[in-house]
């Protein structure tokens, strides 16, 4: 797997998440109470031996540089490596990434160094576990130019997908970008001979999953003009005149790149079985370790919740929710469907005693708070007595000062002040 270079776009501004990335990149979004976004596409490729492995970036990168060099750390022997490549001005180059194959052309002098025979492009935004190794294995078999992953979905999914049409030998022979909900898109449905028990509808639809393999010099071909690109250009322009296959994915997949998205993606996790497992030893997720102490329950009741390491929750009732690390959460305090992503540090008694006296709520969730509903990102102070999504059951999107509310979710952001008795 040595000859493989594997590439996580992280996305531009991350508009869709915003707030959670309004003070960090989006692969660096919290995510499942321990983990971040880009913790999914790094560890799909350790998993399948792929250790030379690219992220490209240029929004807020600070915190996503400081996870990457804490979490991925290889030995000297395995010639491995994460590392990130942020938009960068050159004699050639600059101007910002201007779409997602713009800022694989304007890092091929970082990625010839490594003298690869095949490009892996990965999404930094999705949750999904695949089996890298046989995707490889079955691009090189077919003799195809390029691979595209895909999984199969419902015609109203795909509105706002790029979709696929395959013959009988996986070969793509049409491109879609984003039909919309009206296009008659009939004669794209996935072909008799392709079905399986795990996608048999009739209906189903084969969307692009954002995964691609590449051999190295078709994509220095692909990429010698100014298409900025891959999903509404590159892709299309290459099934014209190269050998473009369908690697058809039938595992679970999740496209995380909105408010409402992330929510229902972190709380299906609490599900009795989730659609994607963290527990399976064989192909971890890893991410990065905080030698935290156990979390610990103090009277409380916990009903099909996760709590990350290093939590005290004393006297709470929480249900349906996650609750991130080192997240305090104080007696008498009711989460439902909650998705808490805890805090970077634990405060000092000497912080305590100066948020007192300035009359500052402290890190974490106080006494009697009611939350239903709502991702509170990290380092949020929630007063005693705050009643959050409870009362007003008409959420109109809109950024209100000290909260915002996406897609009907409540979202508290990073180091927000909720001051004892708000009601949201």
């Amino acid at each position: 797997m040595s000859d493989v270079l594997s590439i996580v776009l992280g996305g531009g501004k991350g508009t869709r998440l915003f707030p959670l990335t309004q003070a960090r990149a989006k692969p660096a979004v919290p995510f499942g109470g321990k983990f971040r976004l880009v913790d999914i596409p790094i560890s799909n490729c350790i998993n399948a031996g792929l250790r030379q492995i690219y992220i490209l970036t240029q929004f807020n990168s600070a915190s996503l540089h400081l996870h990457l060099a804490q979490a991925y750390v290889f030995d000297h022997f395995t010639s491995g490596f994460v590392e990130i490549l942020a938009a960068e001005q050159s004699f050639e180059h600059s101007g910002w990434y201007e779409g997602t194959a713009d800022a694989v052309r304007k890092n091929f002098q970082h990625f010839r160094t490594q003298n690869p025979s095949y490009y892996l492009i990965l999404s930094g935004d999705q949750l999904y576990r695949m089996d890298l190794k046989d995707l490889l294995r079955k691009h090189k078999e077919s003799g195809a130019a390029i691979t595209i992953a895909a999984t199969t979905v419902k015609r109203e999914d795909a509105s706002q997908l790029g979709i696929l049409k395959v013959d009988k030998s996986n070969r793509i022979t049409e491109f879609m970008e984003k039909p919309g909900p009206t296009k008659d898109i009939g004669n794209y449905k996935i072909p008799t001979e392709l079905r399986t028990d795990k996608n048999p509808k009739e209906d189903g639809y084969l969307a692009s999953m954002g995964i691609y393999v590449f051999n190295s010099q078709v994509m220095e071909d692909c990429l010698a003009n100014e298409l900025t690109d891959f999903g509404k250009e590159i892709i299309p322009a290459a099934i014209n005149k190269l050998k473009v296959n369908g690697y058809i994915f039938n595992g679970y997949w999740e496209d995380i790149g909105t408010i409402r998205n992330f929510y229902e993606a972190n709380l299906e996790l609490t599900s009795l079985k989730p659609r994607f497992d963290f527990y399976d030893e064989d192909n971890p997720i890893y991410t990065h370790m905080r030698n935290l102490p156990p979390s610990k329950m103090n009277f409380s009741n916990m009903n099909q919740s996760i709590a990350a390491e290093g939590c005290i929750i004393t006297n709470a009732a929480i249900t349906n929710s996650i609750v991130g690390v080192r997240s305090i959460i104080e007696s008498g305090s009711s989460l439902n469907g909650v998705v808490h992503m805890g805090a970077d540090f634990y405060e000092t008694e000497i912080q305590k005693q100066a948020n007192a006296e300035a009359r500052i709520p402290n890190v974490g969730i106080g006494k009697g708070v009611i939350v239903k509903g709502a991702i509170i990102d990290k380092n949020a102070c929630i007063g005693d007595g705050c009643r959050i999504g409870v009362d007003d059951l008409n959420r109109i999107d809109g950024n209100y000062g000290h909260y915002y509310i996406v897609d009907g979710i409540i979202v508290i952001p990073k180091n927000a002040i909720l001051y004892p008795g708000t009601v949201i």
